[in-house]
């Protein structure tokens, strides 16, 4: 982000109004991805502007030292800006830069890791660190995993869509061009079913109504298909549920159709308590020869192209021989052990969550995986105990936690565990670099780092480094 302005600049910011309306040029990109300028010497953050655009925008807030407006006039395109393929992308809060050429998009993820490397994790040749970035052939119609909050639209129809930015307000959309092209009609389905049978939306407001979520997932390898009704009751509570289930199982691929409980409120997903009311419990998936079978509260990468891809960058950093003794923490449900599984001698995988921990196991039997052994628990209790008690010191850890990154007892844990590599792999640049920084200020040191655009068209990004160990300090 661009630095905050100079005193002169905040006695000039204060002769700025609200709803004025400004010529700017976008000259950079805030880490969500808002378009940075500069009028009368002040930093503005302009969303869905693009580097190069000359706007015309209304400002909608003014602080001492900067401001944000939004576009009612694109004076000047910029060369990287492009038609977004959605309609509803400006109003929607999941991709933020589908207006931004693909091309650019990797170079803006590309920018955000490097920054982040320098600002917070010291490396001042971040640049050099940079390995590659993985992009995508085709970056649409890429995820397996749909989550869509139900309610109703002005008229009283019931929709489903995603949430505004910042907001929880629906954008009806059934046709999102990065989601499987099969949801729509499971969509429109179960909102027919609710309109003629009288189903009632969840109002978080007043924690009524029926329908909370509509949750979809899809195994790309197999071809197998989970819908998920969340709803704030129980399974009688639907009416009409067989009709329902008769038109869901009909659609190609149907495989598993399930009853999920949340009767919490707040901004929670799924609830706990998951009934099957047709097919299996779960769904099977397949990475590259590794066949994974997924439940409804079972964390799996949403993209599974780039998740070969970056499975693969895990693998070709951990350069296993065949004799090392691998940790994988953050395990989830192995996806990542049963990879180092077929080129290691022992992969150890830790994970806290007990559902997670099972199906883990259930992998690497449907695998035919004998040397991956899973433990449920805190990874900075279990490594220890586990250590202590058979001595397999790691020659390699490999560790994937979730957006906060890891906590410092963990870390310590890798470092008094002393293995000769470590892959982290993160979703977050930024608890990344802080984490690195940590790591290499005791006995490792940053060799390289890879970036894979898991999440096309929107600011966030999947980011592989690779650590060796060097002599202790």
């Amino acid at each position: 982000m661009t630095a905050m302005g100079t005193g002169r600049e905040k006695q000039m910011a204060a002769g700025i109004k609200k709803n004025q309306v400004i010529e700017i040029e976008i000259t950079d990109f805030t880490r969500e991805g808002e378009g940075i300028g500069r009028f009368e010497g002040i930093p503005f953050f302009v969303k869905d502007a693009v580097i190069g655009d000359l706007v015309r925008a209304g400002v909608t807030k003014v602080k001492k030292n900067y401001g944000y407006a939004r576009i009612i006039e694109i004076l000047r395109s910029s060369p990287l800006r492009v038609e977004p393929r959605c309609p509803v992308a400006r109003q929607c809060g999941g991709c933020r830069i589908q207006q931004l050429d693909y091309s650019a998009q990797l170079d803006f993820k590309k920018n955000q890791v490097v920054s982040c490397l320098k600002r917070i994790g010291g490396f001042n040749d971040a640049e050099n660190l940079i390995e590659e970035v993985c992009g995508m052939q085709e970056p649409w119609h890429y995820r397996n995993k749909g989550q869509y909050p139900v309610g109703y639209d002005k008229e009283g129809n019931p929709v489903a869509g995603f949430y505004a930015g910042r907001t929880h307000s629906i954008i009806p959309n059934t046709d999102c061009p990065i989601q499987r092209e099969e949801n729509r009609r499971i969509l429109e389905i179960i909102l027919d079913h609710m309109d003629r049978y009288h189903i009632p939306a969840y109002d978080e407001k007043t924690g009524k109504g029926l329908l909370r979520h509509i949750f979809i997932r899809s195994g790309f390898g197999t071809g197998q298909i989970m819908t998920c009704l969340v709803i704030n009751g129980r399974r009688g509570d639907v009416a009409g549920l067989p009709q329902l289930i008769q038109r869901l199982s009909d659609i190609s691929g149907m495989t598993s159709i399930i009853i999920n409980t949340n009767t919490r409120q707040g901004n929670r997903i799924l609830g706990d308590v998951c009934e099957t009311v047709w097919g299996t419990d779960d769904i099977e998936d397949c990475i590259g020869e590794i066949r994974y079978r997924i439940g409804p509260l079972s964390f799996y990468q949403v993209n599974p192209v780039q998740t070969r891809v970056l499975y693969e960058k895990v693998l070709d950093y951990a350069s296993l021989t065949g004799k090392e003794t691998v940790w994988d923490l953050y395990c989830g449900i192995g996806t990542i052990s049963l990879f180092l599984a077929r080129e290691a001698e022992y992969v150890y995988g830790v994970e806290i969550v007990p559902q997670a921990v099972e199906n883990a196991r259930c992998n690497a039997q449907i695998n035919g995986i004998d040397n991956a052994v899973f433990y449920q628990g805190k990874a900075e209790e279990v490594v220890p105990r586990e250590y202590e008690r058979s001595g397999n010191r790691p020659d390699l850890i490999v560790v994937d936690p979730p957006r906060k990154g890891c906590d410092r007892v963990l870390l310590n844990t890798m470092l008094a565990a002393v293995p000769a590599r470590i892959v982290y792999v993160s979703c977050d640049p930024g608890t990344l670099a802080r984490d690195l920084k940590i790591l290499c200020e005791r006995d490792y040191r940053l060799e390289k780092v890879a970036v894979v655009d898991q999440f096309c068209h929107s600011i966030h990004t999947e980011t592989v480094a690779l650590l060796n160990r060097v002599e202790p300090k």
